[in-house]
């Protein structure tokens, strides 16, 4: 019989944490412990769960998850925290397993991780490499723009979306973040080394779930000349052992950004040509971008096959 892990979820309610539960409820090796609806925000009850659990996945506002550390006494306890709280803080491992085998070993010993931001994960997994394969300068001036699922707003802005009444404009394409201080913007130039963060354009549209994040490239400013078919053989060789990233190439000449909704997959499309490319990353923003990538880590750390529940 598989050894099961004690699990608990703080903010099982929310997006995210709805996510985990339906991911964990069906993992062979983990033992969901539940708070009943009516002890929810009982202090107590939760710090009791926290302390008996093997893994403890924040899925909670920034505040609430750096006051919800503080209840975990138990040395043992594994936290995943899915906020912004604690992805620039050098005390926390960052949950990116595919960045290279010394982040990967980081996380399977880590007792605090702090799990990557949806938008964070699409532009860390192309500027990354570009930045540590010597492609670009940290100086590069990066740009992004990204396409996100109405879910990746939360519980309010999925009811904003699904209601009857709602405004004209939201069946239209919506750019947000326009004072260019998005809350994934410190991890974006944290994570990768570069020296200030990109010009960053969010945009959010009328469909469930899916993402995709996509940088310019001038080809000019690269640091090592390199053709289209070369930049895909680095990228290919760089993330040659990842069970999730993949290199493409889409022939139709679209791109659609939920192509890997329901997964934990990131696929990266090299296009262009050798004057002009972009690159851009297609996920989930609940799968890669947030749940999946938690239940990623967790198997890392518990030892399991990291694509346990995941597909």
């Amino acid at each position: 019989m598989a050894m099961k892990y004690k699990v608990y979820i703080d903010g099982q309610v929310g997006t995210t944490g709805l996510q985990l539960r339906q991911r964990l409820e069906h993992h062979p090796n983990i033992e969901l412990m539940l708070i009943s609806e009516e002890l929810r925000k009982d202090e107590a009850e939760r710090k009791r769960l926290m302390n008996s659990a093997d893994v403890v996945f924040l899925c909670l506002p920034d505040e609430a998850a750096k006051e919800a550390v503080f209840l975990v006494e138990n040395p043992n306890v594994c936290i995943i925290d899915a906020s912004t709280a604690h992805r620039t803080n050098p005390l926390w491992t960052y949950g990116f397993p595919e960045l290279s085998p010394a982040h990967r070993q980081e996380i399977a010993k880590a007792k605090r991780i702090a799990n990557p931001g949806c938008h964070a994960t699409g532009f860390i997994a192309a500027a990354y490499p570009l930045v540590k394969l010597g492609i670009l300068s940290p100086d590069y001036p990066f740009s992004a723009h990204s396409i996100t699922g109405y879910s990746g707003g939360g519980k309010g802005m999925i009811q904003e979306y699904e209601a009857s009444d709602r405004p004209d404009a939201f069946e239209s394409p919506r750019q947000y973040g326009l004072n260019q201080t998005h809350k994934h913007l410190p991890e974006m130039q944290y994570v990768t080394g570069i020296s200030a963060p990109p010009v960053f354009t969010p945009i959010v549209c009328d469909f469930y779930r899916g993402m995709e994040t996509c940088i310019p490239l001038h080809t000019d400013l690269f640091l090592k000349k390199v053709t289209k078919a070369e930049l895909i053989a680095y990228f290919q060789d760089f993330y040659k052992d990842s069970n999730f990233i993949k290199i493409a190439h889409e022939e139709s000449g679209f791109l659609a950004s939920n192509l890997l909704a329901d997964s934990n997959g990131l696929t990266l499309y090299i296009e262009g040509n050798d004057q002009r490319m972009t690159i851009t990353s297609v996920f989930d923003n609940l799968g890669k971008g947030a749940s999946g990538a938690a239940v990623q880590n967790m198997n890392i750390v518990l030892g399991l096959d990291e694509t346990e529940s995941l597909i």
